[in-house]
């Protein structure tokens, strides 16, 4: 995929408010595979994945700053991913959430069933989902096509670049 199909929906401005104040949530080292790294990874997933499969730009920025920042544990944690959505919701209510009610709505989605929930219909959620999972060899765990979602992550040549960030040197 090409690396110019990455277009951001969210300004500069917007990203960084949101990004400081999930990062002021997380409650796990800076260093997790779990934190702020992962998430800009995520992002840029979604990002690239989004020119082909259609989804919502805004929600997939979104997503990867609150999907996982929530966490407790880098262990096994299910409750992280509804915990995330709720903090969105929090967000939102407070007025500072730069989304829609759509908007907000399929990023709740995204966030409560990224660890649970095996695909979605719907190309934003899927696409949100298929970013994330495109990082997991950041934690040793080899991406598997049959979990993607959209051909777009099932990609040999997106699977092979991504799992080329997730790795930490």
């Amino acid at each position: 995929m090409n690396q110019s199909t990455i277009t951001a929906a969210l300004s500069a401005a917007e990203r960084e408010t949101v990004l400081e104040y999930t990062s002021g949530c997380f409650v796990l080292p800076g260093h997790s595979p779990h934190g702020p790294d992962h998430w800009h990874r995520v992002r840029h997933n979604g990002l690239l994945l989004a020119g082909a499969t259609g989804a919502n730009r805004r929600v997939i920025e979104l997503f990867a700053f609150f999907h996982d920042s929530c966490r407790e544990t880098d262990g096994w944690d299910i409750e992280h991913g509804p915990k995330g959505a709720e903090l969105a919701l929090a967000y939102h209510a407070e007025g500072l959430l730069p989304a829609s009610d759509a908007e907000l709505d399929l990023l709740v989605i995204a966030c409560r069933g990224h660890t649970v929930e095996r695909t979605h219909a719907d190309a934003t959620i899927a696409t949100c989902w298929d970013a994330d999972r495109l990082d997991l060899p950041r934690v040793g765990i080899k991406v598997d096509p049959q979990y993607l979602c959209t051909d777009a992550a099932r990609d040999p040549v997106v699977i092979r670049e991504a799992e080329g960030r997730a790795v930490v040197r």
